[in-house]
């Protein structure tokens, strides 16, 4: 299937939004239309915003359309996933006049085979040459890449882009990464496999996301992951983790540690204490 640009399937941020997004990111304009002011965007959007699936894990409404991401991150103080964290990423960059595609993605293909195609949003932008954008991963890269094949390594953490089978690449996240992998194709967009498996993760048992509490945020040399009850602190040469005891201990790690605006989150730790059961028993 070939690709639209984001503008031609509604999908980009209006005048007063786009505004109130840099506002939220604390970038300023002008904002040049190449490969430095993309990287700024890039880091100051994932310094800004925490990748999280309560929406998924709680059973609350969530949508695929930047402008409900919009409403939950910019005008909120939430976070959002991958189809929420690239699909704004990528609705601001086509309001600033970017050439950015949205593409069709599979985290973890190279395990669940084509099954998994659509169970990730990614972005490219064309500048003198294509870039992966990529904010939606949450412990991976923080600033685009070029779409091209080999290693790579940002702030002492190692990436690959390899060939996959069937004309697809890899991308390899680094040795710590929660997902292993995603592949994705430069000029592949499927916006009803990203519908229907955005679907069926919100809300059927086997997603991964319906049964396990998972929080990222970047810092300024690694970042912070919340996996149910344990919290994983991650630079290139260490891994501390720590254990959350209570609800009171959840609600200030997301209120301090992400950044978060979460309603009621004794219900969230209820849940992720009757996971632990569930798991024990």
């Amino acid at each position: 299937m070939t690709h639209a640009p984001s503008h031609e399937i509604g999908m980009s941020l209006t005048a007063g939004q786009l505004d109130a997004y840099l506002a939220r990111i604390r970038v300023d304009r002008p904002i040049s239309l190449d490969l430095q002011g993309l990287s700024k965007l890039h880091r100051a959007h994932l310094m800004t915003f925490t990748w999280e699936a309560l929406d998924a894990f709680m059973g609350w409404p969530c949508s695929i359309s930047p402008a409900s991401a919009f409403a939950k991150m910019v005008e909120g103080r939430r976070g959002g996933w991958c189809y929420e964290m690239n699909g704004l990423f990528g609705a601001a960059l086509d309001a600033l006049g970017f050439r950015v595609t949205r593409l069709c993605g599979a985290v973890d293909r190279k395990k669940l085979g084509n099954i998994a195609i659509g169970n990730h949003l990614t972005l490219r932008v064309n500048l003198d040459r294509p870039y992966l954008a990529e904010v939606g991963v949450a412990d991976a890269i923080v600033e685009p890449v070029p779409i091209a094949v080999g290693p790579f390594s940002q702030r002492g953490f190692d990436f690959s882009i390899m060939p996959a089978e069937d004309g697809w690449l890899r991308f390899n996240n680094h040795v710590h990464g929660i997902a292993h992998s995603f592949d994705f194709r430069a000029d592949y967009s499927c916006e009803a496999a990203m519908a229907a498996t955005h679907s069926w993760l919100m809300r059927d048992p086997g997603s991964p996301f319906t049964n396990a509490l998972a929080v990222l945020r970047h810092t300024a040399d690694g970042y912070v992951a919340l996996q149910n009850d344990r919290l994983r602190t991650v630079t290139p040469g260490s891994v501390r983790e720590h254990r959350i005891t209570s609800a009171d201990h959840l609600a200030d790690t997301f209120e301090t540690v992400f950044d978060l605006e979460i309603p009621r989150p004794e219900r969230i730790w209820d849940k992720v204490q009757a996971i632990g059961r569930d798991k024990a028993a």
